[in-house]
């Protein structure tokens, strides 16, 4: 999906209509298996003893080609303000496979 550089559109700050950059913000910092809630370590601390239905310590982890998976992630917009230069996300991203911030006059 192609977005231009610079979009016209409302800010809330200024609470007029106004030129914004484009930016993709990143997903952030992926949890790792070390956490106090994997499943592993919670096994080894010995949370899945005595009798009855151990629920999600039971059975072992699932194979990732087993499990189900959405194939795209929702896009992450930064939007700022050239006027105030204040910034603010949109509040419904799009699915897309790739995304690709250009701008619209090739010189």
């Amino acid at each position: 999906m192609k977005i231009p550089k610079t979009i016209k559109r409302y800010c809330p700050f200024c609470k007029k209509k106004t030129e914004h950059k484009v930016t993709d913000i990143s997903s952030g910092a992926k949890r790792s298996s070390l956490k106090k809630g994997s499943k592993q370590r919670a096994r080894l601390r010995g949370l899945a003893r005595g009798m009855g239905n151990l629920g999600r310590y039971s059975k072992p982890a699932v194979s990732k080609f087993k499990r189900k998976r959405k194939t795209t992630k929702k896009t992450n917009l930064l939007y700022t303000c050239k006027e105030c230069k204040k910034s603010h996300q949109q509040k419904k991203g799009k699915r897309t496979g790739k995304l690709q911030i250009e701008d619209k006059r090739k010189s």
